[in-house]
């Protein structure tokens, strides 16, 4: 995905003001959920720095390889 729709970025920045988690599909198949961190441009890339509820673990995601970003719920 080149870039995000209006209501995914709604999403995900209503995400990153509360905390909450969401849902990005990444290659048509897999599915992560994830507590974004913050939102940044890298080389030109926008970026989410997230982190795994279950583990904690932190992620770094590039925007423009996922397919698709939801809330969770």
């Amino acid at each position: 995905m080149a870039q995000l729709t209006h209501a995914q970025y709604e999403i995900l920045e209503r995400a990153l003001s509360r905390g909450s988690r969401i849902v990005v599909m990444r290659r048509g198949r897999q599915e992560y959920v994830i507590i974004p961190l913050e939102l940044r441009t890298e080389n030109g890339r926008e970026v989410i720095e997230a982190r795994n509820p279950t583990t904690g673990h932190g992620l770094t995601i590039h925007l423009d390889e996922i397919d698709g970003i939801e809330a969770a719920s």
